[in-house]
């Protein structure tokens, strides 16, 4: 894997992770996606002057349907995910995919992988999965917590979506590509318009068209915003994929996941006045009880604006210290109005 390849792919890595973090913060997560998918559907429609569809190979048609598809799923199964789960346990879980890539990789795409690349992918698979290891060991049940499902089925997306993304893109590098628009632009943007049709009735199907319009209103330039780093990401990681194995850039990716962890820990810093290195005290030994224990053990209050906006996941930094929106009446968590979940 080159050095430019590289840095691409943990530039992309930063990106996902704030991403990930924005989504799961949102009011509601489900409603989010659909927005940053209409997001990109408005820039394709944009950019349609200046491509020269005729010159995608059919092939790379091919892939782009069956990776709509996996994309699809992904994108309503990690919604479903952070509704119902933590960002540090959902997230591990989800960005597993080096655990599996390699071996498909190998025997469907013909990669290659060294001894030290292999040894290197299991070095971030295991990182990933200590996330959830505290001090008394793995704890299972938190394995199988709520929302985990979906974190799993949206691995299993991730990895369909992978080996489809690395066949289109060595396609599309190998032909003729006259357009001012990079191949890993239009690449990403055609994904996020097919897959939308398949995600977007998952969506409305759960969802009133009064609950989309409310967060249209109040969460539409956000949602803008984050599919604009989204497209900026992925865009990044397919270049990635036109020089590089996909089992090494899926595994650099996953470093994602300790940005993630450093968002989470910096949040529960500046909200509970605690110096960094109790937070990540505090965090080790609580973390499978998840977030309302270790807001708990850092002095947050029950029941405090700061306390709902972390058991709701609301990743916004506020100089303050506090949430910037009202704690939530009630114990149950009331992100999204509409049809249940």
């Amino acid at each position: 894997m080159t050095a430019t390849a590289l840095l691409l792919v943990l530039s992309s890595a930063v990106l996902h992770a704030g991403w990930s973090a924005v989504i799961k913060s949102s009011r509601d997560p489900l409603c989010f996606n659909l927005l940053q998918l209409a997001t990109q559907a408005v820039i394709l429609a944009a950019i349609l002057p200046w491509l020269d569809l005729a010159r995608v190979p059919s092939s790379a048609w091919r892939f782009l349907a069956a990776t709509s598809i996996a994309h699809a799923g992904y994108f309503y199964w990690m919604s479903r995910a952070y509704e119902h789960g933590d960002l540090t346990l959902v997230y591990p879980i989800a960005r597993s995919t080096p655990a599996f890539l390699p071996v498909l990789a190998v025997l469907l795409l013909g990669d290659s992988i060294s001894p030290a690349g292999a040894a290197g992918i299991a070095v971030v698979v295991g990182g990933m999965w200590l996330v959830q290891i505290g001090t008394d060991g793995l704890r299972w049940r938190s394995l199988a917590a709520s929302g985990t499902r979906y974190a799993y089925l949206t691995l299993a997306a991730t990895v369909a979506y992978s080996l489809c993304d690395k066949g289109a893109m060595t396609v599309l590098s190998q032909a003729p590509w006259t357009s001012p628009v990079p191949r890993s632009v239009f690449y990403c943007l055609t994904i996020s318009c097919t897959s939308a049709v398949a995600f977007a009735p998952l969506a409305i199907r759960r969802r009133t068209a009064r609950t989309i319009l409310a967060l249209v209103r109040m969460e539409g330039a956000r949602a803008a915003a984050a599919s604009v780093a989204s497209l900026i990401g992925y865009s990044l990681t397919l270049e990635a994929l036109r020089w590089a194995p996909v089992s090494y850039v899926v595994a650099v990716r996953q470093t994602s996941v300790l940005f993630a962890l450093l968002l989470g820990v910096l949040w529960l810093g500046e909200r509970s006045r605690q110096p960094v290195n109790r937070v990540l005290q505090v965090y080790r030994q609580e973390k499978s009880q998840g977030w309302g224990v270790i807001a708990r053990n850092l002095g947050i209050k029950p029941g405090s604006a700061d306390f709902h906006a972390l058991k709701n996941g609301n990743l916004d930094f506020h100089p303050s210290g506090h949430s910037g929106g009202k704690p939530a009446k009630g114990k149950k968590n009331k992100n999204h109005k509409g049809k249940k979940s």
